[in-house]
């Protein structure tokens, strides 16, 4: 359907485009040769060759269409509200219209450039801002900031980010008709930022080089392709399997026969489309998530006791990664010390229950220090132990035939492109999702036999490599042990540099702002 849409505007602007020439004193054949046509176009409404330039970049080719609608309709003295509403918004429906108007007559532009005073200078002045702002965001790089602490304290929540995207090679946009400078949806209105009338295929044009390990990436939310409105923060399917639960729960306490575990998936589905708002985001209008890339294409993770292995060796550990402590004191701690002295804020120092203890994400340096606290009687990690059972699969592969967690993981291979990994039943969990929901095939298992594309399959090759990101904040952070993988059409880019950094828990009398952080490179 988005195709035959698409086919649709595009002959109906080139229709409209073959009258206007026409009507301009051109000839009607030169709207039907690419590149040629453009070229005329300028000419007609009185623009420079070099906006040809900005018809090259995907998305703000589509601004300059619009723009350039806008000033053919002005040159035959279509100037109402009206007449600018429809020559901008809807060219492909108002060009054809006009243009089929017998006594419709050019006039050009020197009155234009008469009256041109500020109110015209200001226009151009603000759209040529805007095409440039959209160039530099979407292929050259654009600003990010941190508002959670997962990356904690390798980066802090009120960090401000630079994420190049000529690193890794920047994207074109897959859905261009969208309002500039806001991601999927519009504040304040709470309704989508884009349509999806035209879609485009994802093309990474050349970058500097390739995501590699221990990079720290910025990228689209894989799991952030089915989204509850009222619960955005959390996977679909996550909440699905939650509700499942619930439904085989109460059959089970009430007598009722338990049925398999499919027919309670179904139910949770149905219940959260009947009850609450459900939208499909397109890849690049997905969240923004920022962690650090651990593994890449061919490589095997592994976890143990919070141990990260890569192909049975240790994995880099960087200098700030924190993992939560069970902290036990014969006092109490002080809010302001471990705010001024550790960087720790308020709502990472928790206190277990009536006790004199805390959960609190430490660095291994932080930790060596608090040992020394006259209050401090006991430190030790909080680690999950492997094996324990999980009625909701809170960890990937999200399957009963898994029983990973956060600190005892694996071990799991990553994808890489054009690898062949044996397929069955216990292993599918695994690349379910890779093989059905980013490479588009159709999935599946039939007594115990799994269908591909209605093929038997007992193997799969990769058409995509993947990625395995996590945070530093190992024990506060939303990360590939709970949703697995990240394709390659995934990633936006890389996390170079800290331009500015303000503690929201802070005034500025009190340091608000992080001096030392500021122009700081991204390790």
């Amino acid at each position: 359907m988005s195709l035959i849409i698409q086919a649709a505007i595009g002959i109906l602007w080139i229709l409209g485009l073959y009258k206007m020439f026409e009507h301009a004193g051109r000839k009607g054949w030169e709207a039907l040769i690419p590149g040629y046509s453009l070229w005329v176009w300028l000419k007609i409404i009185e623009k420079p060759w070099w906006w040809l330039i900005l018809l090259l970049f995907p998305g703000v080719n589509l601004i300059m269409l619009m723009v350039m609608s806008y000033n053919l309709a002005y040159g035959f003295n279509k100037r109402s509200g009206y007449d600018t509403y429809m020559s901008f918004f809807l060219p492909f429906i108002y060009l054809p219209m006009l243009g089929s108007q017998k006594e419709l007559k050019f006039v050009g532009y020197d009155d234009q450039k008469k009256k041109a005073g500020m109110v015209v200078e200001w226009r151009d002045a603000i759209i040529f801002a805007v095409v440039a702002a959209s160039i530099i965001r979407t292929y050259i790089f654009e600003a990010y900031t941190i508002p959670t602490p997962s990356m904690e304290k390798s980066l802090l929540v009120g960090d401000y980010l630079f994420v190049s995207k000529m690193a890794y090679g920047p994207k074109t946009p897959q859905t261009p008709l969208a309002i500039p400078f806001v991601h999927h949806t519009i504040p304040f209105f709470n309704v989508k930022s884009y349509t999806e009338w035209v879609s485009l295929p994802m093309l990474r044009l050349p970058g500097f080089g390739n995501v590699e390990r221990n990079d720290v990436v910025v990228f689209n939310f894989p799991a952030g392709d089915t989204v509850i409105l009222e619960h955005q923060n959390r996977s679909y399917a996550e909440i699905v399997r939650e509700i499942a639960l619930e439904y085989k729960m109460r059959d089970a306490q009430s007598g009722k026969k338990v049925r398999p575990d499919g027919y309670y998936d179904a139910v949770g589905r149905d219940h959260v489309w009947d009850n609450m708002n459900v939208v499909i985001r397109p890849v690049d209008k997905r969240e923004n998530y920022v962690k650090r890339c651990i593994a890449v294409p061919g490589d095997v993770i592994t976890i143990e006791d919070g141990i990260l292995k890569i192909d049975d060796e240790n994995a880099f550990v960087p200098p700030e990664m924190q993992y939560n402590y069970y902290v036990s004191t014969n006092g109490s701690l002080s809010h302001k010390k471990m705010k001024e002295e550790y960087g720790i804020s308020r709502s990472e120092l928790r206190k277990v229950g009536q006790e004199n203890a805390y959960v609190i994400p430490l660095t291994s340096a932080i930790k060596d220090q608090m040992k020394g606290f006259k209050t401090v009687t006991d430190l030790k990690p909080n680690f999950q132990e492997g094996g324990r059972p999980d009625t909701t699969h809170h960890n990937f592969p999200n399957s009963k035939y898994f029983r990973w967690t956060r600190d005892n993981f694996g071990p799991l291979l990553v994808p890489e492109k054009g690898m062949t990994v044996e397929l069955s039943i216990t292993e599918l969990p695994k690349y379910e999702r890779v093989i059905r929901a980013y490479e588009g095939n159709e999935l599946k298992v039939v007594d115990d036999k799994i269908f591909i594309n209605g093929e038997e399959a007992t193997s799969y090759t990769f058409k995509m490599n993947y990625y395995f990101m996590m945070g530093d904040n190992r024990h506060n952070s939303l990360d590939s042990r709970f949703w697995g993988f990240v394709p390659e059409d995934h990633v936006v880019g890389k996390a170079s540099f800290i331009w500015f950094s303000a503690d929201p828990e802070l005034g500025y009398t009190e340091g608000k702002i992080r001096w030392n952080r500021i122009f700081s490179w991204i390790e």
